[in-house]
């Protein structure tokens, strides 16, 4: 959240890059002062747009910066970086996996949808293990059919899932996956089907069971508007499966009994 401060200021140093001499917006974080361009945020953010209207005379001064809350100095770096790297060009971007999720985190907080869209292409560049994918884009509303892959790797991994990796999972993920699995091998049995023909069959039960052609499964508070498949599986949290925020590995006991079961017999 960010508010106007004028406390501490005198303790506060200056970003070495981000303190720029036309800059007319300051902000305050961890201790850092940002002097970047209004326009920015004003074009790209809603969110920034109502907190600017909350204290108009906020940030025109070191002595009235915006504290911003919730976020480190070096991730703010990061995120002012789309703007400001002398370096930047879309297509041709060669930073880490970690720089752009941490762009998405603080885009899809702030509400910047391009910085956001951004992050997420070069996100789909790079070599993600799929639960970790799987969970980042469920933890911040991302289309859902982008995990089509990572569904299907997980799916026709050989591996048991292990206890570690269902509890960031969560349940309601956990049994969607039981459930394609043993779609699958029924689809199977019986048939000769060649590579293409079974990696069809795959996508073809995955779209179904994870809901990945359902548009309103994407908007935030809009999961439980979704169709659900009839041979699914019952949602606990009564949303999407594939986002699973509300249950947690430490809930009730039947639940603990169903992650070790499907951890354990989903292979």
């Amino acid at each position: 959240m960010a508010n106007g401060s004028q406390n501490g200021v005198s303790r506060m140093n200056s970003h070495p890059q981000y303190y720029l001499q036309d800059g007319n917006i300051t902000f305050h974080v961890e201790g850092t002062l940002f002097r970047v361009h209004r326009h920015f945020f004003e074009r790209e953010s809603q969110f920034f747009i109502q907190e600017f209207a909350k204290t108009p005379q906020g940030g025109t001064s070191d002595t009235s910066a915006f504290r911003l809350d919730e976020v480190t100095a070096v991730d703010f770096t990061k995120f002012l970086w789309v703007w400001y790297s002398p370096s930047y060009r879309r297509g041709s971007l060669s930073e880490p996996k970690e720089h752009w999720l941490t762009i998405l985190e603080l885009s899809t907080k702030w509400q910047f949808l391009d910085m956001q869209k951004l992050a997420i292409d070069e996100l789909e560049k790079l070599d993600i293990e799929p639960i970790e994918k799987i969970t980042t884009y469920d933890k911040h509303k991302i289309d859902k059919l982008l995990l089509l892959p990572a569904y299907k790797l997980l799916c026709k991994r050989t591996t048991r899932i292990t206890d570690e990796e269902g509890e960031k999972l969560k349940v309601p993920t956990l049994l969607r996956i039981f459930e394609a699995r043993d779609r699958a091998r029924s689809a199977a049995e019986g048939r000769h089907l060649t590579s293409a023909d079974a990696d069809k069959e795959w996508d073809r039960i995955l779209i179904e069971v994870f809901e990945l052609n359902s548009h309103a499964t994407n908007q935030q508070g809009a999961q439980s508007q979704t169709k659900s498949d009839p041979n699914s599986k019952p949602n606990p949290n009564g949303n999407g499966a594939a986002n699973g925020h509300k249950p947690s590995g430490s809930g009730s006991v039947s639940e603990n009994l169903l992650l070790e079961t499907v951890c354990r017999g989903a292979d």
